[in-house]
């Protein structure tokens, strides 16, 4: 994967909303009021996106997707609807900008010297501790 991957575009003409009723906060306004708020973005059919981070996010968001490829961010944590949708959209961005980031192959390393002999003296010290807490036959 290339480091070119993380550049994301402003996706935001591509956002369709919908709004409902919240469970959230709101008293007896959650009754009357639509402040929940529902964030839809539709993948495959995005042109804003190359289709090398479609690939990505598709395989790394394939839980969190539809059968048709369309990734939806619900908020409801706030009383308004502007500030449910300005939350969806900060948590739809914090998503796609973790899905992109390419992961760092992990090194492998080897153990210390140090910490080898540390972990073998406390296996022989345990080792010595059960012997004594056999019966002893005479």
């Amino acid at each position: 994967m290339t480091t070119t991957i993380v550049n994301i575009p402003d996706l935001s003409s591509e956002f369709q909303f919908a709004t409902s009723r919240s469970s959230g906060p709101g008293g007896q306004n959650v009754n009357k009021v639509n402040s929940k708020v529902e964030l839809r973005f539709d993948i495959p059919n995005s042109s804003l996106l190359a289709d090398e981070q479609k690939a990505v996010l598709l395989q790394k968001l394939a839980s969190k997707l539809s059968t048709d490829g369309v990734f939806s961010v619900i908020s409801q944590r706030d009383r308004s609807q502007l500030s449910n949708k300005e939350d969806a959209i900060t948590k739809f961005y914090l998503i796609i900008a973790k899905a992109l980031t390419p992961v760092k192959p992990r090194k492998r390393t080897r153990p210390t010297m140090g910490s080898v002999e540390k972990r073998l003296s406390g296996k022989r010290i345990k080792s010595e501790i059960k012997q004594n807490r056999q019966k002893i036959d005479d």
